[in-house]
């Protein structure tokens, strides 16, 4: 997987950077096949908005926009609506190869 983090009119220190590498690497649980994993720290007139940008491979890209008054607020909300709709689209897959079986046991009947 390939992990980008870019900020622009921030100073992103080890520890915040090391916060968004944790919460990337536990994407991975979904089972999903991530290829690339694009991060944009932005500062705005009232805060910071923060993207993820999740490439996933035969699947379209999951893309995660927050902004927030603080920076930390703003990563770890995103870090759940991205959690979240990881989770969504994994459980569209299995639900789909689920309906595949039971469709191949009624032709079988």
């Amino acid at each position: 997987m390939n992990v980008q983090i870019r900020a622009k009119d921030l100073n992103l220190n080890a520890q915040t950077k090391v916060h968004i590498e944790a919460a990337i690497d536990a994407f991975t649980k979904y089972q999903l096949d991530i290829t690339t994993v694009n991060v944009s720290l932005n500062a705005e007139k009232k805060g910071v908005s923060i993207e993820f940008d999740i490439h996933i491979a035969h699947a379209q890209p999951v893309v995660i926009n927050q902004s927030d008054d603080n920076l930390d607020a703003a990563i770890d909300l995103g870090i759940e609506r991205a959690s979240k709709a990881l989770r969504r689209l994994h459980t569209k897959v299995i639900e789909k190869q689920a309906t595949s079986v039971k469709d191949l046991e009624t032709l079988d009947a």
